[in-house]
């Protein structure tokens, strides 16, 4: 049975031959990490100590989503999974728990969802037609919703329209402790409302603070914003999770390998507050991108578009 990376990792080291075999593997991913070329007998002695974990619960540990020590979680994860990172298309093993051994948060969204509709329509203008803003209303009732979600909105606005001012990591940040911390009845809501009209989708597509979270003043190739991705554990393995649960096959009736739309939508939640973060590219549509061009690609064209169809013309999304 698989186990907490961090609970694996306490076991190996206690155990003198596991020890220095993880020992090996960390110089093997620090040696990744630098970009550092490894020769012939440095790759074989890296493949060889993963190979020489055999049953042991570290080569089978994974993380959980909510987790305190989740950084440190996955740094293991990749440490001993050092091979799988050589090319974006072996990124298909996740890190993370199954979300069906998740736990799940009972929530009184209902309760604050019957609190707003029993509110006079003419205090919430708009909810009828609305249902971002009605979803926005509901979240701002609950405290922790509402103080998540106002911690992010006042670090991505600071300096808005300057790409100086704004400190993008501290943004994709908030924007992580939010879509963390908040149940999910909450943030998938808030994020994925069904909207009829333009100012119903501009809301929608503003969730996420485009101008600080999402855009910069010129689009960045595709290819960059991928090693930015891998060179951050949580990015990497939120792409890993993405690539596994939204893998699309074009033979499926429902366009996804896993026939899981639910898990889709997970993944698709945890890139957001990354390098990669997602977001819908216009108010009048549900088609979204990453903030990213394939020009100039030379030859990784083929690649980069793989890259950028992943958000682009996934079925399965």
């Amino acid at each position: 049975p698989s186990s907490d990376c961090v609970m694996a990792e306490q076991l190996c080291l206690s155990d003198s031959t596991c020890n220095a075999t993880y020992r090996t593997l960390e110089n093997c991913a620090l040696a990744k990490t630098r970009l550092l070329s490894l020769d012939h007998d440095s790759r074989v002695r890296c493949l060889n100590a993963e190979l020489d974990l055999g049953n042991s619960s570290l080569l089978h540990c994974k993380c959980h989503r909510r987790m305190k020590r989740q950084e440190h979680c996955l740094r293991i994860f990749w440490t001993v999974h050092s091979s799988m990172t050589d090319g974006y298309l072996n990124l298909e093993t996740s890190p993370y728990e199954n979300s069906a051994n998740e736990e799940h948060w009972k929530t009184d969204y209902n309760k604050l969802a019957a609190l707003v509709s029993g509110k006079n329509c003419s205090q919430l203008a708009g909810d009828a037609t609305n249902p971002c803003l009605r979803a926005t209303h509901v979240c701002n009732l609950s405290k922790k919703c509402f103080r998540l979600r106002t911690d992010y909105a006042s670090i991505c606005t600071k300096g808005a329209g300057s790409e100086d001012v704004c400190d993008r990591r501290k943004c994709h940040r908030g924007l992580r402790n939010f879509f963390e911390k908040v149940p999910e009845d909450f943030t998938r809501r808030i994020l994925f409302c069904p909207c009829q009209d333009e100012f119903c989708g501009e809301r929608r597509r503003k969730t996420i603070v485009p101008d600080c979270s999402f855009q910069y003043n010129t689009k960045p190739n595709c290819l960059w914003l991928l090693d930015s991705c891998l060179e951050d554990h949580i990015c990497k393995s939120r792409l890993a999770d993405f690539q596994q649960n939204c893998q699309p096959v074009d033979m499926s009736p429902d366009g996804c390998s896993l026939h899981n739309h639910a898990a889709c939508l997970q993944a698709y939640m945890g890139m957001i507050g990354t390098p990669m973060t997602p977001n819908y590219v216009s108010n009048s549509s549900v088609e979204v991108s990453l903030w990213c061009t394939c020009e100039n690609s030379g030859n990784q064209k083929e690649k980069c578009d793989q890259i950028l169809g992943m958000f682009e013309s996934n079925k399965c999304l």
